[in-house]
């Protein structure tokens, strides 16, 4: 495990930053690079880090941590997004992923299951094997989301612990 950044110092505790100005796709993806620095992966040896810009301006941090049972490892972007979600941001605007250099690393399937959960419409940034930055819709990523009710009845009528119980 590298002794790079573990998360960033702000306002509401690590891994998140405030701020009003906009951030650039080329912003974000320096902070998902410093993510990766913080990777556990042992056994891949595939580091990934990826940054979360949420509605309110934070951005949170995540990288990928591996186990020894594969399934049981956690990719950089839904660590992101549950310190995230941890921390009080449900709205997202972009993630951006990357790994080792002439790797590229767009979010897997379980992931943009995961960030879709929260804002399907969200921009995906990740480098190609070139290291150019490529960018989509989340919804163009994953057209055919899995969604237990309706996505946006689902969001407002309920939020946090106040979603509706289907049992």
């Amino acid at each position: 495990m590298s002794a790079g950044a573990k998360g960033m110092k702000g306002p509401a505790g690590g891994g998140a930053r405030r701020g009003r100005t906009p951030v650039s796709k080329e912003s974000l993806m320096d902070e998902a690079m410093k993510a990766r620095d913080a990777s556990y992966s042992p056994y891949s040896r595939f580091a990934v880090g990826a940054a979360l810009l949420a509605a309110s301006g934070r951005v949170h941090r995540g990288c990928n941590v591996e186990n020894a049972s594969f399934g049981l490892t956690c990719c950089a972007e839904r660590t992101a997004l549950f310190k995230a979600v941890s921390e009080g941001d449900l709205d997202f605007v972009a993630v951006a992923v990357t790994a080792r250099t002439g790797h590229g690393a767009p979010p897997c399937g379980a992931c943009r299951q995961v960030l879709a959960e929260f804002s399907p419409d969200m921009m995906v940034y990740w480098r190609d094997t070139r290291g150019r930055i490529l960018e989509k819709k989340l919804s163009a990523l994953l057209p055919d989301l899995f969604d237990f009710m309706d996505h946006g009845k689902k969001r407002s009528e309920g939020g946090r612990a106040g979603r509706e119980d289907n049992r």
